[in-house]
C-alpha cells in the first residue's frame, strides 16, 4: 500500500498536481473504500486511470463525485460549482448574527449544489429555506444533497435577475448568495481545474459586480423590515460591493474576511433586525408531511449549461 501511494504521489507531483500525496490518498480510498487496504490489480488500474484524468485537468472533487462543506458530505460533479472553504465564512457570519433571533424564512440565490441552503437549514431547523438556481444540472445535485441529508430545503428553478420570478418567492428575514463574481479578465487566467467548472457560476462581468448591481435592488424588496442580505464576494470587491449596499440604503453594512484575511463577505440590513418570527410562531409547520426538496410549482423555463 505504501509503495503504491508513493508511486501514485510521485506521478501526480511530476505532473504539477499540488498536494499530490493527499490527492493520491483520496483517489485510492475512493476506489478501495478505505486508506489501509492495498488495491487489487484491477483497482490499481482504475486508480491510475483516475490519476491520468486528474493530470489532464479534471478537478479532484469531480473525480470523487463528492466533497465536504461545513461538515456535510455533498455530491458534486461536472456542471455544478465546487463548494469551497471560503464560502463557509458566509455560514459563520449568518450563524453569529442570527443565533439569538432565528429567522423564519431564508432565501439562497444561485444555490448550485445547495451547500449554503443545506448548512443554514441544519443551523436553523425551524426556518423555511428556499434555494434558487437556473440550471437543471445544479438543481439535480442540490436535490440529491437534500435527500442525502434529509433536509426540507425547497428548490426553485428560476432566474435570480428576473423580477417576475422574484415576485413568486416569499418575503424573507435573510437572503444569502454566492453569485458569479469573477471578472472577465480573471476568467482568462483561471487555473485549468477551475475552468472545468460552469462558467455561468463564475463570470460576473467586466468588473465582477454585474450580479450585485442587479440583485441587490431587486431582492431588497423581498426582505422583511430589518431583514439581512449577505453576499460572498471576490477578495478585491469589498468596498465596491459595500458601496452598492449603501446606494440602496442598507444599514449596518459589514465587510468580513475569510480565514486567509481576504475580503469575502458583504452584508447589511434594511433597518434594525428584530428577529424573523415576529408573530411568535413559525410557519415551518407547512413543511411537515412534505418530502425534502420539493420543487416549486413556480418553476420558470430555464436553460441547461453546456459542459465546460
Amino acid at each position: 500500500m505504501v509503495s503504491f501511494l508513493l508511486e501514485l504521489s510521485a506521478r501526480l507531483a511530476e505532473n504539477g498536481i499540488p498536494d499530490a500525496r493527499f490527492e493520491a490518498q483520496c483517489l485510492t480510498e475512493h476506489i478501495t473504500g478505505d486508506r489501509f487496504t492495498p488495491p487489487s490489480p484491477a483497482q490499481a488500474e482504475e486508480i491510475r486511470t483516475l490519476a491520468q484524468r486528474r493530470i489532464a485537468g479534471e478537478p479532484l472533487q469531480y473525480l470523487l463525485g463528492e466533497w465536504e462543506f461545513y461538515g456535510m458530505r455533498l455530491f458534486v460533479g461536472e456542471g455544478v460549482l465546487i463548494p469551497r472553504p471560503d464560502t463557509e465564512t458566509l455560514i459563520d457570519a449568518v450563524k453569529e448574527r442570527l443565533a439569538d433571533k432565528p429567522p423564519h424564512c431564508i432565501l439562497d440565490l444561485c444555490t448550485g449544489s445547495g451547500c449554503i441552503a443545506l448548512a443554514l437549514q441544519k443551523l436553523f431547523p425551524a426556518a423555511e429555506v428556499h434555494a434558487v438556481d437556473l440550471y437543471d444540472t445544479a438543481l439535480s445535485y442540490a436535490r440529491r444533497n437534500c435527500v442525502l441529508h434529509r433536509l426540507p430545503v425547497r428548490l426553485h428553478k428560476g432566474d435570480v435577475l428576473d423580477a417576475a420570478f422574484c415576485g413568486t418567492l416569499p418575503e424573507a428575514d435573510m437572503i444569502v448568495s454566492n453569485p458569479p463574481y469573477i471578472t472577465d479578465a480573471e476568467m482568462r487566467t483561471l487555473q485549468r481545474e477551475v475552468r472545468r467548472e460552469p462558467e455561468t457560476a463564475l463570470r460576473g462581468g467586466k468588473d465582477g459586480l454585474l450580479f450585485y448591481r442587479k440583485m441587490i435592488p431587486l431582492w431588497k424588496q423581498k426582505l422583511r423590515p430589518g431583514g439581512m442580505l449577505a453576499f460572498e464576494i471576490g477578495e478585491t470587491q469589498g468596498k465596491a460591493a459595500a458601496d452598492i449596499f449603501r446606494e440602496h440604503a442598507f444599514q449596518n453594512i459589514e465587510i468580513l474576511p475569510d480565514l486567509a484575511g481576504n475580503d469575502r463577505i458583504v452584508l447589511g440590513t434594511c433597518g434594525k433586525y428584530e428577529g424573523g418570527i415576529t408573530d411568535g410562531k413559525s410557519q415551518n409547520h407547512q413543511n411537515k408531511g412534505k418530502e425534502a426538496c420539493d420543487v416549486s410549482g413556480t418553476d420558470h423555463e430555464g436553460r441547461e449549461e453546456s459542459s465546460p
